[in-house]
């Protein structure tokens, strides 16, 4: 009798053993399991975020002068943006010096220019010489004659055609109708002028990148200025980030002059790459200094990096009508 009573304590104790041994086992089991699940699936590697560039957005400037416009054109999609007003036109000064290298070298095809020339169409473009600026413009078919109804000379007429201007016509100061300086551009244009230069029609295949060279090799600060040339290398380029600058060449061509008809700096900045072209263009008294545009033209820059340094990646907004 004390050996059955022996036997059926094992046994139970045995059965109590083994149903408390299963829920041990398949614990850890499931630890094993959850354990080699974590180990084999690996977290999703986080993309890249895009490489900082222009894009449209809000521009703020307590701008002090008769008048502030600008444009920003990215080429791929050929949208333009700006302020309300980048239809409104002011005098190109020299800013439009790029489009006369231009103009000449596209009408030679793959021949050479003479050494003079095309050392003058350099100091055009990169000193921002107003003689040299001459001499091109007279190779490419220009001159200072007024012209006919109320046109714009050839040279001009030319940009208007082959870039798709739709505001640019010529100068209105009195007596001052047939020069270059005065031919009347908006931003809008300045920056279609841009993507002209960048996509090859302005200069034609031979001579764009030179082109585009020349206008990246702009040099001289706003106190570097000679009569009628020197220091170029200002504004828009000093807003943008070295994360921008280094994907590639940013090249430029700004035009500023103090003119006494109206007591204004006319202050153009125009910058483009592959990507994008900008331009902002200035009237304001002569008592501000050229220093006063700079910035502007800077702070307008760097107000559309995207994204901003340390901050969120803007998002681009859909076009009117299409949400």
């Amino acid at each position: 009798m004390r050996s059955r009573v022996i036997m059926v304590f094992a046994v139970t104790a045995v059965l109590l053993g083994g149903a408390m041994l299963v829920p041990a086992a398949y614990a850890r089991l499931s630890a094993g399991a959850a354990t080699a699940r974590e180990e084999t699936v690996a977290a999703p590697t986080p993309e890249p975020p895009p490489p900082p560039t222009l894009a449209a957005g809000k521009v703020s400037v307590n701008f002090k002068g008769e008048f502030f416009s600008w444009a920003l054109m990215e080429h791929e999609s050929g949208k333009i943006s700006g302020s309300k007003n980048l239809s409104a036109t002011s005098s190109t000064e020299s800013m439009i010096k790029a489009w006369i290298v231009a103009d000449y070298l596209r009408q030679l095809g793959d021949k050479e220019p003479p050494a003079a020339l095309k050392q003058a169409a350099s100091r055009a473009i990169r000193d921002s010489d107003d003689d040299a600026t001459n001499r091109v413009y007279a190779a490419a078919g220009g001159s200072y004659a007024v012209p006919a109804g109320g046109k714009p000379g050839p040279v001009i007429q030319r940009a208007i055609k082959i870039c798709g201007l739709t505001d640019t016509k010529r100068g209105n100061v009195a007596g001052h109708e047939g020069w270059w300086s005065f031919t009347q551009m908006s931003p809008r244009d300045a920056v279609r002028l841009g993507d002209c230069i960048v996509d090859g029609r302005a200069a034609g295949p031979k001579w764009t990148k030179w082109v585009l060279t020349e206008m990246s090799k702009v040099r001289g600060g706003v106190a570097d200025q000679n009569p009628h040339s020197g220091g170029g290398r200002w504004g828009i380029i000093d807003g943008l980030p070295e994360s921008i600058i280094s994907q590639g060449p940013v090249s430029i061509k700004n035009g500023w002059t103090p003119l006494n008809y109206d007591g204004n700096w006319h202050v153009n900045c125009l910058a483009v790459t592959e990507k994008w072209s900008l331009a902002v263009m200035l009237r304001y008294p002569h008592s501000s200094g050229l220093d006063y545009g700079s910035d502007v033209c800077a702070s307008v820059a760097s107000q559309l990096v995207t994204p901003q340094p340390g901050g969120a990646l803007k998002v681009p907004q859909p076009p009117i009508g299409k949400l």
